[in-house]
């Protein structure tokens, strides 16, 4: 990790936070792939669109091991502060869970800050899961078996849907969240300590959630802040995988801890000296390849495929 940072910092590009959100956007995607693991060859990957409460046609892209019809589904819903990423940037990360679970993944394009604010990110990633519980057969997945899951924002969007999913009546088979923001405000030590050097910086983080949330009040709606939702008890049960170097580990280990005290299972993964991010550097990084096989295989115990 420590010569993937040196390697980051020789390369002399500028910090996300200084630049424009659609020049962040690009550049972050032409980064994207630098580190990633080769690209899984898969039988179908197919692009096509969910449409949104306000009608709004989101991009989305189909991901399956196989031709058989039936596989169970995961939704994913990218990282990047509610402000950049794609699915484009998660692309091969997407490839590597479905190919690693042996499970139908669909990524979703969900609207972007600062163009969409709070709470559009949650309201289209909710409309997604939606509407693959109701025409999950039209794509060869099985609508009895649906999991959710995301990483940094889109871990916290995954863990808003597995919330609303609770209060709809959906039943998950899972919740994968990996490093998930989920406090209002970024105040744990583990935003202090490592609020500089390590990949995602405090500058970042105020620069994302400025342009996605716009007060106090938005920002301590549990749409943003899990940690601050009601209640969680009889949400689907969740594998958190967290970096231990990151801004977001303590709230993701008190997400974890909110989650079991009411009852619900957690299987919490803590990988050791890496830094938010690492997820998608598994070219670089044992530990992400370690991760990826682990998350496949909660996905595949709560699929019940093993």
């Amino acid at each position: 990790m420590h010569s993937v940072l040196e390697r980051m910092a020789r390369a002399g590009h500028p910090p996300l936070h200084t630049l424009s959100p659609a020049d962040a956007r690009l550049a972050y995607e032409a980064g994207a792939g630098v580190l990633e693991v080769p690209k899984a060859a898969l039988a179908r990957v197919q692009d096509f669109t969910i449409p949104a409460r306000d009608g709004h046609a989101l991009p989305a892209r189909l991901y399956t091991p196989s031709l058989a019809a039936g596989l169970p589904l995961l939704l994913y819903l990218h990282g990047g502060g509610f402000t950049i990423g794609s699915i484009a940037t998660h692309d091969t990360l997407c490839r590597e869970l479905c190919r690693l679970a042996g499970c139908a993944v669909v990524s979703l394009d969900y609207r972007l800050a600062p163009e969409h604010r709070f709470p559009t990110a949650s309201n289209d990633a909710w409309d997604a899961l939606a509407w693959l519980a109701a025409h999950a057969d039209q794509l060869g997945a099985d609508p009895a078996r649906l999991a959710v899951g995301g990483d940094s924002a889109g871990g916290t969007l995954a863990a808003v849907n597995a919330i609303l999913a609770r209060d709809a009546g959906l039943p998950l088979a899972l919740q994968l969240l990996i490093y998930p923001g989920c406090a209002a405000h970024q105040d744990t030590p583990s935003h202090a300590l490592y609020a500089q050097g390590l990949v995602l910086e405090e500058p970042a983080i105020s620069w994302f959630f400025g342009h996605y949330v716009q007060s106090r009040a938005e920002r301590e709606d549990w749409r943003f802040a899990p940690l601050l939702a009601p209640d969680v008890d009889s949400v689907a049960k969740a594998w958190i995988g967290l970096a231990e170097c990151d801004p977001l580990v303590d709230e993701g280990i008190a997400y974890a801890d909110m989650l079991r005290r009411a009852a619900v299972a957690v299987d919490l993964e803590i990988y050791r000296g890496v830094t938010h991010e690492f997820i998608k550097m598994g070219r670089a990084i044992p530990e992400a390849r370690k991760a990826h096989a682990d998350a496949a295989r909660a996905l595949r115990m709560a699929f019940c495929m093993e």
